[in-house]
């Protein structure tokens, strides 16, 4: 649990949802892929969903998470709109956009 006297720390960190969606929809842009839909939703355990049909869900929490996780999470499941897999097509996509080497953590979703 934060201090009180943290509280600000959080506020500097968080983005409001109209900017998140902005994020989501520059970066779209960039990797050439049109998502159907983009939801900002509660998730229990993930950071964030494709579907099949295009259709992006992003975990709120998000929101409230440094830039670098939330770009690596954007990019990740922007991704999957041309890639449906986490295999060696995905890695050089994901390395070639956010230029991530190959010791860098995968993130959990």
């Amino acid at each position: 649990m934060r201090e009180a006297g943290c509280a600000w720390e959080q506020l500097e960190v968080a983005v409001p949802r109209d900017v998140f969606l902005s994020e989501v929809k520059s970066w779209a842009r960039r990797i050439r892929v049109e998502p159907r839909e983009i939801h900002v939703r509660s998730m229990a355990r993930k950071w964030g969903s494709c579907s099949t049909t295009g259709r992006l869900t992003f975990n709120v929490e998000l929101l409230t998470q440094p830039a670098p996780f939330r770009r690596r999470v954007i990019v990740e499941e922007l991704l999957h709109l041309k890639v449906p897999n986490h295999g060696k097509l995905f890695k050089a996509l994901l390395k070639a956009h956010l230029g991530i080497h190959r010791d860098s953590r995968p993130i959990d979703f």
